[in-house]
Order: structure tokens, then sequence, then C-alpha cells
């Protein structure tokens, strides 16, 4: 199993939405808005409301090969974007769990197998370029 960076971990913790990408049993694509929950295990939990009786629960069934992106824009001037990429295999859970009584008995946990992060390390733009500093 991948493991996550000190970087992609705070990220990941950082942000509430990302797009998971499921393959149906034609070998189309689908990609849905998820919640997520990384775990101290290093797996990632995504929960639902009817999770079970969603297409991308019976897309799993079948292939539980996954990709999971979490990404935003930390700035426009300079431009600069940041994200996460998880590929990994998905596992189907159904039972009590402690995500929120909101959310259905089904949770999608992810093993993940290949991690690829970009814009993490780079420092906040500042006031005065990049770093925060007069350039001259």
């Amino acid at each position: 199993m991948a493991e996550f960076s000190g970087a992609e971990r705070a990220y990941l913790m950082s942000q509430r939405l990302g797009r998971l990408a499921t393959v149906d049993r034609h070998g189309q694509p689908q990609a849905n808005p998820v919640g997520f929950h990384t775990q101290d295990d290093g797996t990632v939990l995504i929960g639902g409301y009817a999770l079970g009786t969603t297409k991308k629960w019976r897309n799993l069934r079948v292939n539980p090969r996954v990709a999971l992106v979490v990404d935003d824009i930390a700035s426009i001037r300079p431009w600069r974007v940041r994200g996460v990429e998880i590929r990994g295999e998905a596992e189907l859970l159904t039972g009590p769990h402690g995500l929120g009584a909101h959310l259905s008995d089904e949770l999608i946990r992810i093993h993940p197998r290949k991690i690829h992060s970009w814009g993490l390390d780079e420092p906040e733009p500042g006031p005065d370029g990049p770093e925060g500093r007069s350039q001259g």
C-alpha cells in the first residue's frame, strides 16, 4: 500500500470534497463528487446517504479499481493549483461506523496503491510575490 507524505496528509485533512472515478461493467468511466475521510491506517473512507444504491457502488462490486482526485486553486495571481490523486482498490463495507448517523451503513474504503500530488510544497503567495518579500 502506498503511503501519504506529511504534506499530502495535511492537505487531504484540509479538504472536504473530491471526485471519485470508477469504471462500469462496459468499461465506461464515471466520476462523482464525494466527501472523504482520511484514516490513521493510510486508507480513505467514503460514505453517502444511500451509498449502496448508487452506480459507483454497483461499479465497484464488479471492478474495485478506483481513483480519487482532491484539488483546489490556492491562488489565481500567481496561478497556483494543488492536489492529490489516489489510485487504488476499493473495499466495500457495510455496517455501523463513526462517520455520522446521517450516512447510510455502506462505506467505500480506498487502499492506495499509487499517490501523485502537485503544488503542496510551494510557498503560499504573499502580497509582494510568492514568498511575501519585495522582489528587487
